[in-house]
């Protein structure tokens, strides 16, 4: 919010320092978020086609699943568990927040997941949706699948292993556990 206010000026009645500028952006942020979870326990706001097929396929087949975000780790903890399910929310390992020092395209958020979980980076599929997820994946060494939104579209996935619309639900699916177990077999000879 801060980056978008200094970019196209700040509001008439926005606080005119820098301390009570940040601390009006933290409130921004604050109502924002109860806004969202709001939304998110209304189930207002659905999961995306795939996403619940994709972490129960990989769930039974005792695959490590995380969820990487810069986003507020309460609110990201709502929505798994809100919208997966209390069952599935306590099998997912949630980085979210400030727990690392810089937010994507920074690689630190997908190399603690991959510490944490004692996985190597090489053997990681991530799914994202944005150009500057794709950035950090790809900078942590993994993998990575990207599912286009209606605000990340027209964006760069020229380095993505794979680009969808969706993950999709059968029989409109896309992709599945079985293919990005495929990109971790993909060998390249530079």
């Amino acid at each position: 919010m801060t980056a978008y206010f200094n970019k196209t000026g700040w509001p008439e009645n926005a606080p005119k320092t820098e301390q009570e500028r940040k601390e009006f952006i933290a409130s921004l942020h604050k109502r924002k978020t109860e806004l969202f979870m709001s939304l998110i326990q209304k189930k207002l706001l659905p999961l995306r086609p795939g996403v619940a097929k994709l972490i129960d396929q990989a769930l039974a087949n005792k695959v490590e699943v995380a969820v990487c975000s810069t986003s507020n780790e309460k609110a990201v903890a709502a929505i798994v568990s809100c919208l997966l399910g209390p069952e599935r929310a306590s099998k997912i390992k949630i980085f979210a927040g400030d727990v690392v020092p810089r937010k994507k395209p920074d690689p630190a958020i997908y190399m603690l997941a991959a510490n944490t979980l004692a996985v190597d980076p090489s053997r990681c599929v991530v799914v994202e949706d944005s150009a500057i997820g794709l950035a950090a994946a790809k900078a942590a060494g993994m993998k990575c699948i990207v599912t286009k939104s209606g605000y990340t579209a027209d964006e760069d996935f020229l380095n993505a292993d794979a680009v969808f619309d969706c993950i999709g639900d059968p029989p409109e699916e896309r992709f599945d556990l079985a293919f990005c177990g495929s990109l971790l077999e993909k060998q390249y000879v530079g």
